[in-house]
């Protein structure tokens, strides 16, 4: 059975990291909100899906979505001290995707909302495989 979540698990990837890049690029209704905050939901449910296959288990579907929503809290704030790191870096497109360029409190409720909709991802991926 793990064998099934796991291909779940790749597939739900496979979808979500595209999306996830989409809003940086996306020029349509509701821009500012699409590039500054979709991606924030998505990051999460990405974050969730990755730590998921690794870690299958009926507890880590509660387990690894408070983790990550505490872990990228963490980041989000430690932003507030990046301005030490050179620009240079700051301005790499990895830097950027895997660890944001500015502090903003208005990406704490996106997080949230991302690690519950991951948490729910993953009980579906974890009822359709296991049940």
């Amino acid at each position: 059975m793990i064998k099934n979540s796991r291909f779940c698990n790749f597939i739900s990837l496979l979808i979500i990291i595209p999306l996830g890049l989409g809003p940086k690029i996306y020029t349509g209704f509701g821009q500012g909100w699409v590039n500054d905050y979709a991606g924030d939901i998505l990051y999460e449910i990405a974050w969730c899906l990755f730590f998921f296959w690794f870690f299958p288990s009926k507890k880590a579907t509660v387990l690894i979505p408070i983790w990550v929503f505490l872990v990228t809290c963490i980041i989000e704030i430690c932003q507030l001290w990046f301005g030490l790191i050179p620009e240079t870096i700051r301005s790499s497109i990895i830097w950027k995707l895997l660890l944001g360029s500015t502090f903003v409190w208005w990406d704490f409720p996106h997080y949230a909302l991302g690690c519950l909709i991951g948490w729910f991802w993953l009980s579906q991926i974890w009822q359709k495989s296991f049940q």
